[in-house]
């Protein structure tokens, strides 16, 4: 399977790593990089006030595609709480700017250490809790990661992302106050 990044930072490279890992052809773009083809499944491991751009942008190519928004938009001159509304997330505004697209949440709960190493603490899978309103492209994104370190749990549907940005925003404010490193997070436990 094709996959395409938009980002090539430390989120982007960890992701596209365990992709790689799961045998699948993963291509970079940078900010100013154009985008000729996409792949199946697009990441956007871009800062949130660029997502619309690149929804825009791009709207056309990514009919159809499974679109993964990776985002916490946290008021980062503030680190005090998060910019979109509180019945709304980032996923769900990608959503209504590209309503042909399956727009799915997922990655924003972990750190790029976390998913490079595929644990958490050294001990637990490195867990990625997805939400998305179509269970196919949940399906689609869990099976494309079934050959990494990573553990898939399908946290339900899109509103969800709201729950699961709070909870990005809280590791964001634990690690950046110092109460847990940049290599901790979250894991889910059996």
């Amino acid at each position: 399977m094709e996959i395409t990044i938009f980002g090539k930072g430390n989120m982007g490279q960890a992701i596209g790593h365990n992709f790689e890992i799961a045998g699948h052809e993963v291509t970079y773009y940078g900010s100013k990089d154009q985008a000729t083809t996409l792949g199946e499944i697009v990441i956007m491991a871009v800062p949130y006030p660029a997502l619309a751009a690149l929804a825009k942008q791009y709207a056309t190519q990514l009919k159809g595609k499974i679109v993964v928004d990776i985002t916490n938009p946290l008021n980062f001159d503030t680190w005090d709480d998060l910019v979109v509304p509180a019945d709304s997330s980032a996923a769900q505004e990608l959503q209504q700017q590209l309503p042909d697209s399956q727009v799915l949440k997922a990655f924003n709960t972990t750190f790029a250490a976390t998913l490079q190493s595929g644990q958490v603490n050294g001990k637990e899978p490195t867990t990625v809790l997805v939400a998305g309103n179509d269970d196919s492209a949940k399906q689609r994104f869990t099976r494309a990661l079934a050959d990494s370190p990573l553990e898939v749990k399908d946290a339900g549907k899109l509103k969800r992302a709201r729950e699961l940005e709070a909870m990005g925003f809280m590791q964001m404010t634990l690690a950046a106050s110092e109460q847990i490193g940049w290599t901790g997070g979250f894991a889910v436990v059996k």
